[in-house]
């Protein structure tokens, strides 16, 4: 039997690839022959558009390269094919006579809609078979006792523990068989379609020093350290915006270089003697399932309001205003580190990614899917479903009870999540000397404390661009008179 072993980029790894492994042992067992595939899609590997996506490129590119070497290094070769899976996945079928195509199954709609669109074209005769890993519970696993998707996360929560254990993570192969199609053995139809590594220099991109590593050896190390160390106080860490008390390894679950369950795993092994870093870093797993399982039952929260009531809200235009927030001079001083955040180091802390996108949506009212593509551009770890429902969720129009009247105060966010406003002084250097009982509202410090820290308000660091009990009564306002129209009709 000949498979086609096609990575995709949310599986960019060796350890715990369960369509690798399975073909792996088959192969060896029977005889036959694995052919490893990395389709260069122009969607993502054009300049003009990897250009649009830096962070992500940059991650991207590496864990390539990373992955290129290592299947090299275990007897095989990555084929690296240009052009669009439609067309180059049941190509490669035909003209290299597999007998089935091995993958991982992904949840977004457009993805589901590819893999329909291959199965339907492949030769007659090859199976192209999907399996899980990409989350701890298969989308469709976790349901109501009436059988319909949760839309509340602390139920769907307490029903995934009761019927998901997630699995041990799979052994890496020792080895893989040769590729048949590679070098001279290359069919001429699909020499045409090779192409070098991509590169950040032929995708017309200069390197970020600030951005994590990519790559599974980078990935791995990050579970390591962080497992050994900042795990064990996780519960508090994970909100301190000044201290790195949080995991990092975002991207590394949305490129696939590590998997759910590994990460579950060591985490669980590490947090045996705190159970309450335990209960709070699984939770956010079990978060990130739930946003997988939304979007599968619902692909429209991608281009509509989770909840309907919402749908036609009447969201400002505000050109002025977006400018100030994407720039980070807001006058806001923990929205516009998130801000700068987001642009140096392609990640945002989460609980600044909250009180960013609070700000956006309810401050300023414009509409969240303006700071959900702004976020999808720039994260490293920008993943679909997870981007969606938390800017729907910190707009108001997403998952949970009622969401919507929750406007976070900045001021008094960072005073607490921030006290000494190292988070700050990192991203807004030129508010370092401002005492930390102002560094948050530097508007309200005497004259001379401005003065002495080199600050002046309107020139070295903007005024706040709206008044946090203006706007909160504007959002208020506005959400409760559109939601008591429409439960009139």
């Amino acid at each position: 039997m000949r498979t086609l072993v096609w990575f995709r980029g949310k599986d960019l790894r060796l350890h715990d690839h369960g369509p690798l492994l399975e073909a792996t042992k088959a192969a060896q067992k029977g005889g036959g022959e694995l052919v490893p595939l990395f389709v260069v899609d122009p969607y993502f590997f054009a300049p003009e558009r990897a250009r649009e996506l830096p962070s992500r490129m940059q991650y991207l590119v590496a864990t390539l390269a990373e992955l290129h070497a290592a299947v090299a290094g275990l007897g095989s070769e990555l084929l690296l094919l240009g052009g669009k899976s439609v067309d180059v996945v049941p190509l490669v079928a035909r003209v290299a006579e597999v007998d089935r195509i091995v993958a991982h199954r992904w949840t977004e709609p457009f993805g589901r809609e590819r893999d329909a669109r291959i199965a339907k074209a492949l030769p007659p005769g090859v199976r192209f078979e999907l399996h899980e890993g990409e989350t701890l519970a298969t989308p469709g696993e976790v349901m109501t006792q009436a059988g319909k998707p949760f839309s509340v996360f602390s139920p769907f929560a307490r029903a995934l523990a009761k019927v998901v254990v997630p699995g041990e993570p799979l052994a890496r192969p020792r080895s893989l068989p040769p590729s048949p199609v590679a070098g001279a053995k290359l069919p001429k139809e699909l020499r045409a379609l090779v192409v070098p590594l991509p590169t950040l220099a032929s995708l017309g991109l200069e390197e970020n020093p600030g951005l994590v590593a990519g790559g599974e050896a980078a990935a791995r190390r990050r579970l390591s350290l962080f497992s050994k160390g900042p795990a064990a106080l996780y519960d508090v860490g994970r909100n301190e915006l000044g201290v790195a008390g949080t995991s990092r390894l975002s991207q590394d679950l949305k490129f696939g270089t590590l998997t759910p369950r590994a990460v579950w795993h060591a985490a669980k092994e590490a947090l045996a003697p705190h159970p309450k870093a335990w209960a709070a870093f699984s939770n956010e797993l079990v978060w990130r399932d739930f946003a997988y399982h939304v979007l599968y039952h619902q692909p429209e929260v991608l281009t509509h309001p989770f909840r309907r009531e919402w749908e036609g809200f009447r969201w400002r235009d505000d050109p002025a205003g977006w400018e100030a927030w994407v720039a980070g001079e807001t006058g806001y001083p923990v929205v516009d580190a998130s801000a700068r955040q987001l642009l140096g180091e392609g990640f945002v802390h989460n609980r600044a990614r909250m009180i960013s996108a609070s700000f956006l949506c309810k401050h300023l009212m414009m509409d969240y899917r303006l700071g959900e593509a702004h976020y999808l551009r720039w994260l490293t770890d920008a993943d679909w479903a997870s981007n969606n429902l938390g800017w729907q969720w910190s707009a108001g129009c997403g998952v949970d009870a009622q969401p919507w009247f929750r406007v976070f105060n900045p001021v008094s966010q960072g005073e607490k999540f921030d006290p000494d406003g190292a988070y700050v002084r990192r991203w807004i250097p030129e508010l370092a000397r401002v005492p930390s009982k102002w560094i948050h509202a530097p508007w309200t410090a005497p004259a001379h404390e401005l003065t002495k820290a080199g600050v002046e308000l309107g020139r070295t660091y903007p005024r706040p661009i709206v008044d946090h009990a203006l706007a909160r009564g504007r959002f208020l306002a506005t959400a409760e008179e559109m939601l008591a129209r429409r439960r009139s009709r």
